[in-house]
């Protein structure tokens, strides 16, 4: 094993993901197991749960396990975590990726349901799943907890205002976190920025470069999240937390 094979090993570990069974969270589950990671693949969508996690094991040899949730109902988690420890015995990180920004054509037309469901499930599902299984990792000694986060919450627009606001909300809960489960659990932010996943499809991207005022001229493809997410999954980042690390391509 060479040394960055040494430092990125996630042998044995159980990672547990949200919105595991597309978009970046597959490309991270994918990551952790090829890494040496067990991973539990959490996801609205039952077939996808299960397609998704077999794929994993097939490809990486890994232990995979499929779990429907939705994340914004408070009342589900417990159900999640229990099923996690009962199957693993423990959960080494924790990535709170699930998340969603609805369109809407007016701020007016932002109905109570709507506002409420982008925040339950990009803010108040995250906060519950952090003091669940952020408590049992204090108590273990060790973890990682990583919050997907978007750069919707430094720049945000007129057409994600209340996704922008719980991203905000949730950058600011790492911190918090941060310090309550310090110092042997790390919590960190990972901020991504435009990324080509099936989400994108809806954007409309009207004609030319549309990502031409970032620095680097474009989205990013999703397997470029990985890197990132390693870093802050592994012990690579051991003296990493508090933190709000940046994919984003190069925000101005």
């Amino acid at each position: 094993m060479g040394y960055a094979d040494r430092l990125f090993d996630l042998t044995d570990h159980v990672i547990l993901i949200t919105g595991g069974s597309r978009g970046l969270g597959r490309e991270m589950a994918f990551a952790a197991a090829h890494c040496g990671a067990d991973v539990v693949v959490a996801s609205r969508n039952m077939d996808t749960c299960v397609a998704t996690a077999k794929e994993i094991e097939d490809q990486t040899g890994r232990a995979a396990m499929h779990y429907q949730v939705h994340v914004g109902r408070w009342d589900q988690l417990d159900g999640l975590v229990d099923a996690t420890y009962d199957r693993f015995g423990k959960i080494d990180t924790l990535i709170n990726n699930a998340g969603m920004s609805p369109l809407y054509d007016t701020l007016s037309s932002v109905t109570e349901k709507l506002f409420d469901a982008v925040v339950n499930l990009n803010l108040k599902g995250p906060f519950r799943l952090s003091a669940l299984v952020g408590e049992r990792m204090v108590a273990a000694g060790r973890g990682s907890i990583i919050n997907v986060s978007s750069t919707g919450s430094l720049r945000p627009n007129a057409g994600i205002i209340p996704y922008a606001a719980a991203k905000a909300g949730l950058n600011a809960m790492t911190e918090g976190l941060a310090q309550a489960f310090g110092p042997t659990v790390r919590v960190n932010t990972l901020m991504a920025g435009p990324f080509l996943t099936d989400v994108s499809k809806a954007w409309d991207l009207g004609g030319g470069n549309s990502f031409g005022h970032l620095f680097l001229k474009r989205a990013g493809n999703p397997h470029e999240i990985v890197g990132a997410a390693l870093f802050l999954a592994s012990d690579a980042s051991s003296f990493t937390t508090g933190s709000i690390l940046r994919a984003d391509g190069g925000i101005p």
